[in-house]
């Protein structure tokens, strides 16, 4: 007969399975400490020897690492797996930063049609409070401030479109994100472009995103990575453009 004897499960189990779930749906972060032992014993209520033994597994399986006399963290492999001279390499070919752009575009088009119809009422609120952290930022003129809400924003939408495969593929792709972010802003403020433009795109967004309009808010997702590329093309030809004049402005000095 294909019948097993049930046995009671470990606590220890219990306890990885748990961690193990909060890591996969991206509620515990890549670097995020966990709690000391004896506060997590008692919100898990588990005993603390059950405890150590789940957080050794985890450890082994390299989902957690331990820092001396800091504690434990959620090991920081879960975010990057792309190192720092790939992604400075990346910012150096245009090709690659305009590939990287069409795959954001693609992505997060995906994600913010998906969040709009799967995210819990939560989510959307979270999505809410980013935005309204952005108009706030947006009075103040604080460029970094405002870069980094503008990669939360984003982050926040895929994290509400509730595909876990997706959510850890760009979380991988985090310091591409967040230098990408920082890069075109540097460029469209270059080109002495209203930062209200920016801002309108994002209300676009989370507008479609609370309406739970599907189609409308991968549209808004789409167009403010269009106009980003946009006003990439335009930086790089203007550039090319200034080189001609300096080198025109050479000849007629020396002539």
């Amino acid at each position: 007969m294909p019948f097993q004897p049930i046995t009671p499960e470990k606590l220890s189990h219990a306890v990885i399975r748990q961690i193990e779930q909060l890591i996969l749906r991206g509620v515990l972060r890549p670097g995020e400490r966990l709690p000391p032992e004896r506060d997590l014993a008692e919100r898990l209520n588990v005993s603390r020897p059950s405890l150590r033994d789940a957080i050794a597994s985890l450890q082994g399986s390299g989902l957690l690492t331990a820092r001396a006399g800091a504690g434990v963290y959620v090991a920081e492999v879960l975010g990057g797996a792309f190192s720092p001279a790939l992604v400075a390499l990346f910012a150096r070919h245009d090709d690659a930063v305009f590939d990287y752009l069409s795959f954001r575009r693609d992505m997060e088009g995906l994600a913010a049609a998906r969040a709009a119809k799967m995210a819990s009422d939560t989510d959307l609120a979270v999505i809410q409070a980013v935005f309204d952290k952005m108009e706030t930022t947006h009075t103040k003129r604080n460029a970094e401030e405002e870069a980094q809400l503008d990669v939360q924003f984003h982050m926040a939408i895929i994290e509400a479109s509730h595909n876990v495969v997706m959510l850890h593929m760009m979380r991988s792709m985090y310091d591409l994100l967040r230098e990408g972010v920082f890069y075109n802003r540097q460029v469209i403020f270059s080109q002495r472009t209203s930062r209200m433009v920016l801002l309108d795109q994002h209300r676009a967004i989370n507008a479609a995103l609370q309406a739970r309009d599907e189609a409308e808010a991968r549209a808004a997702v789409e167009a403010h990575l269009d106009y980003v590329r946009s006003c990439l093309m335009d930086q790089q030809k203007a550039e090319r453009n200034e080189d001609v004049a300096r080198l025109r402005l050479a000849h007629e000095r020396k002539g």
